[in-house]
């Protein structure tokens, strides 16, 4: 993960992080982000290189390696590499991974320019002082013939619908029409909201082509208490992979998923 200069909210409880991540939601949205993903990876070669920025328990990195990526991890918390680094150890990828402390807001400061062929930045934006500023050094790091960003933010539309179906607060769910910001469930605080269009907006000001814009987690968090999150975590998965690939659905779900390619320099 990441954070701004005042938050310090991802610093010391690792743990609950990597529980939330092993929870139905939490699996959704990796297994939907990277299923997206997969969809546009080139075949990696013994040479590719991958960056996943704020990458918190690695689980996400951890999958590119077993691809065969050599993947760079980075994040603030020492304590969210520690579990990234024994989570590689347990995978058989540790010779695929290397360990970086670092914000994502300092990355051209750490990288040379053109050294991945891949960068994830999933659930970063939100708690970055200056998005933009991220998603240039992004463009800056990639190699400028193929190279791939994966960007996942928390969808400002869903956040409405949360707060009706799920809080039942109607008067909530119309101030998050509009709204900039909402709460951040796990810590709290607040996290930045993004729509689909702003965000493709950065993108395009950070010199790179959307290829695919998809939905996360349309349905899920709403579906009644009978239906099991755990039996039936393979019909939730397939049926939110063809409602997040179709523009009505992805409009309103719980997070947008772009990926971009950065255009030639």
């Amino acid at each position: 993960m990441t954070m701004n200069t005042a938050d310090e909210r991802f610093l010391s409880d690792a743990a609950r992080y990597a529980a939330y991540l092993e929870t139905p939601e939490g699996r959704l949205r990796l297994d939907l982000a990277f299923a997206n993903l997969r969809e546009f990876l080139p075949q990696p070669t013994p040479l590719m290189r991958a960056l996943d920025l704020g990458c918190g328990t690695g689980k996400l990195g951890l999958r590119l390696a077993r691809l065969g990526f050599h993947v760079i991890l980075l994040d603030i918390s020492r304590r969210m590499l520690d579990i990234a680094g024994r989570a590689a150890q347990d995978a058989e990828v540790a010779d695929k991974i290397a360990m970086q402390g670092g914000d994502a807001t300092g990355i051209t400061g750490l990288f040379e320019a053109e050294s991945f062929d891949v960068i994830l930045c999933h659930n970063v934006l939100e708690f970055v002082d200056d998005p933009r500023a991220v998603l240039r050094s992004a463009a800056r790091l990639l190699r400028s013939s193929s190279g791939l960003l994966s960007v996942l933010v928390r969808n400002q539309l869903g956040e409405v619908l949360k707060a009706a179906l799920v809080k039942g607060d109607l008067a909530a769910a119309e101030q998050s029409l509009g709204a900039d910001w909402g709460d951040e469930s796990l810590y709290g605080g607040k996290v930045r909201l993004f729509t689909a269009k702003n965000l493709r907006a950065m993108l395009e000001d950070a010199s790179f082509t959307v290829i695919a814009e998809r939905g996360v987690r349309v349905v899920s968090d709403y579906l009644p208490a009978k239906i099991s999150r755990t039996s039936e975590y393979e019909r939730m998965f397939h049926l939110e992979r063809k409602l997040g690939s179709q523009a009505e659905f992805a409009a309103i779900a719980r997070y947008t998923h772009c990926v971009a390619r950065v255009q030639v320099r």
